[in-house]
């Protein structure tokens, strides 16, 4: 059988090494959440996605991460079914999670993720709103970046006050970045700019 074919999905060693690595509440969580995962979807594979597990089936699927004290889970296209979250600063479709029991049972959960797998098999994308000229566009920020800029309060300052393409610049210049060790250096680079008022691209701007 050819190395590519996805028919009984796959496992990535990478994600074995994120769960080892999580914190001790955590591992339970992302255990259960990617065994339900390959249960509602065997044909799906793991990745890693802005450094953090990702399942991918016909398309992204779902993801999970691991924070300090909480854990999240997140489904691409989970505005078509999920009743929403707990919480709105939870980074995940079920807000923060501390512990297995603050999942949905495992039947709704299979249910979810079953519905997930529906929508990629037919194809089925999340409606992209028709903005007015006068709404502000939505930047979606990884979680690591809001978490780092929130440790600094002059960074978070200059954030709120940013235009949109000045986040946007900061975002994909962390987000393309190769390994993780460049990760951390360019989020290190951008909490000694943020406070001193500059943006990504402050030493080409017009004084």
């Amino acid at each position: 059988m050819p190395e590519n074919t996805c028919a009984m999905g796959k496992r990535d060693k990478r994600v074995d090494a994120y769960i080892e690595k999580s914190a001790d509440f955590a591992k339970p969580i992302l255990r259960h959440v990617r065994e339900l995962v390959h249960e509602a979807c065997p044909d799906v594979e793991e990745t890693l996605k802005w450094s953090m597990p990702a399942f991918t089936y016909k398309g992204m699927y779902a993801g999970m991460a691991a924070f300090k004290e909480h854990c999240a889970v997140n489904f691409w296209k989970g505005s078509l079914f999920l009743p929403g979250p707990k919480e709105k600063d939870g980074m995940g479709g079920f807000g923060k999670l501390r512990s297995v029991g603050d999942l949905p049972p495992k039947k709704t959960l299979l249910g979810y993720l079953k519905e997930a797998k529906r929508l990629n098999d037919e194809g089925i994308s999340v409606p992209k709103a028709k903005a007015s000229p006068q709404e502000k566009k939505e930047l979606v920020v990884p979680p690591y970046v809001l978490a780092a800029i929130k440790k600094n309060k002059k960074a978070q300052a200059t954030w709120d006050g940013f235009s949109y393409s000045h986040k946007k610049e900061y975002v994909e210049w962390i987000a393309e970045a190769k390994t993780e060790e460049t990760r951390n250096r360019r989020i290190d680079q951008m909490l000694e700019w943020l406070p001193e008022g500059k943006s990504r691209n402050w030493k080409y701007e017009r004084c």
